[in-house]
């Protein structure tokens, strides 16, 4: 949306002043409305209790009933054909260790997201530059953004001056942007085309710039991305996938 509107209108929009930015009286009523300018933590837990957790789904555990009546009835019968109730367990419980390694995985990817943070953040407070901790950073801050800062929060560009931004970490693109403050958008720009905003965690290799935060924390970009790594669903392994089709198909 931002990168639709004019300079002026985002200034409007957030009740921001390009002269004094805002008040340390306007900030704290923000924070208290949208939080802290950071990712959410993901759930602790130990590997015991992930590789529990996936034994969790309708369709293990009828697997683990069909082994556990496949072993009684060979048991029953005598026959020592304990192999069907074997290979069961064994893929009930690869597909176990498979999806505690996603989940590994998951982890790990948000925290290089919380590494490409910016510690701190330039700003513009009741007419005065300050230095301050990029979580205290909120929509309608004015901030500075100078060659080899990382972009504290989704901001709307007001200046610009030879402004690259490499944005590898959104886009996968590693040739930076040049940024024009100017440009009004459409509404349906891809992400590596909004020259005229800047991006949390993507890094000004050249220039500088002024802009104004229209999004902190997991309203960023970056934190819709976040969001999906922290959602309580974990990703499906290759097994799930399988029984959930095999499922619908034969429901169909």
């Amino acid at each position: 949306m931002w990168h639709t509107l004019s300079i002026g209108e985002v200034v409007n929009k957030l009740r921001t002043d390009l002269n004094t930015g805002l008040s340390e009286t306007q900030v704290e009523k923000i924070r208290e409305r949208v939080g802290k300018n950071k990712l959410a933590e993901s759930k602790k837990e130990s590997i015991f209790i992930k590789f529990i957790k996936q034994f969790n789904d309708f369709m293990i555990i009828i697997l683990i009933i069909a082994a556990i009546i496949s072993a009684i009835v060979a048991f029953i019968e005598k026959t020592g054909d304990y192999l069907d109730s074997v290979i069961i367990i064994f893929i009930v419980v690869l597909n176990a260790i498979m999806g505690v390694i996603q989940e590994a995985k998951a982890e790990k990817s948000l925290e290089a997201l919380k590494k490409m943070s910016a510690p701190t953040a330039k700003v513009k407070r009741d007419g005065e530059i300050k230095i301050i901790p990029s979580t205290d950073v909120v929509p309608g801050d004015y901030i500075i953004i100078e060659t080899g800062a990382y972009i504290p929060a989704d901001s709307r560009l007001i200046k610009s001056y030879n402004l690259k931004v490499e944005e590898s970490a959104l886009t996968g693109e590693t040739v930076p942007v040049l940024k024009d403050e100017k440009a009004v958008l459409n509404e349906n720009t891809p992400i590596g085309d909004m020259i005229n905003m800047a991006f949390a965690t993507t890094i000004a290799v050249s220039g500088h710039a002024e802009a104004i935060v229209t999004d902190t924390g997991m309203n960023t970009k970056v934190g819709k991305i976040a969001s999906l790594i922290v959602s309580d669903e974990a990703p499906e392994t290759p097994l799930q996938r399988k029984l959930r089709r095999s499922s619908e198909k034969n429901w169909d």
